[in-house]
């Protein structure tokens, strides 16, 4: 047996010797030590022994009023307003049409075509004045009521000098009886009163 030997022996002795004391230390100073210098108070233990105090109390918001109902009325009577106004201007202008288009107007006018006189005042092409508030169409005022026996127009012409307006009034005294014109001229627009005769039935 050597000398190395028992030196070796001793110096992993002396190692395991040092290991053990560096993991004391290690030991030691991880550690907790009490603190005794200043101890932390303990927390004072309270007891419930009365009733829990009650909560905020919020008063809930009062709700707000309905806006008040507005009355339907003016809205109902502004529709049957504008209902019966639309009514009245179509009534107006289907009777002026079943005026303008009647077997009275056109023999009316037929008449007065063929008057020299008026010819004279007022130019050839003798037509009524149309009227931008009817579409281009004549106003034919008056009413054409031959079950009744009463027809009175009134409207205006025109021809290449100048214009006028014209008067029909016509009358049937008893039923069975013939029309008889009262009234049929042409007052132009200068003054001039043009009497239109017509042909005395053969």
């Amino acid at each position: 047996m050597s000398l190395r030997s028992p030196l070796r022996i001793h110096l992993r002795a002396c190692r395991g010797v040092q290991n053990v004391r560096n993991l004391q230390l290690l030991r030691a100073s991880y550690t907790t030590t009490p603190r005794t210098q200043h101890p932390k108070p303990l927390p004072e233990a309270e007891t419930f022994d009365k009733t829990a105090r009650p909560g905020l109390y919020y008063s809930r918001p009062s709700p707000k009023d309905l806006p008040p109902l507005r009355s339907k009325w003016p809205a109902i009577l502004a529709l049957s307003a504008l209902g019966v106004s639309s009514w009245a201007v179509f009534m107006v202008f289907v009777g002026n049409q079943e005026r303008l288009s009647s077997s009275i107007m056109q023999q009316v006018m037929n008449t007065i075509r063929d008057n020299a006189e008026l010819r004279e005042v007022i130019g050839e092409a003798v037509r009524p004045e149309p009227v931008w508030w009817m579409n281009g169409d004549p106003w034919i005022n008056g009413a054409i009521h031959i079950p009744g026996g009463n027809i009175d127009l009134s409207f205006r012409v025109k021809g290449h000098k100048g214009a006028g307006t014209l008067y029909f009034t016509s009358i049937r005294r008893a039923k069975g009886e013939p029309f008889e014109i009262l009234r049929f001229k042409v007052i132009a627009d200068d003054g001039t009163e043009v009497n239109i005769a017509t042909p005395r039935p053969t």
